[in-house]
């Protein structure tokens, strides 16, 4: 099972599945990042934190928490 955490940059990636619970998951999925939607991996900052990622035509930045319950292929 892979992560968007673990994604490198340059890298487009499917989701699998959002783990969490409530405000979090609701949170995620109302960004845009649902089953299915593809992921590219735009930037990674030095130390890991915030990852900048491009979904559904759109620019954004994500905690390094949030984008490990993203589980992608």
């Amino acid at each position: 099972m892979a992560t968007l955490k673990e994604t490198k940059c340059g890298q487009t990636v499917r989701v699998v599945k959002i783990h969490g619970e409530g405000a979090v998951k609701r949170r995620i999925m109302d960004m845009g990042i649902t089953k299915n939607a593809e992921i590219y991996v735009r930037k990674v900052a030095p130390l890991g934190d915030p990852v900048e990622v491009t979904v559904r035509g759109y620019e954004l930045s994500l905690r390094k928490a949030d984008a490990e319950m993203i589980e992608v292929q």
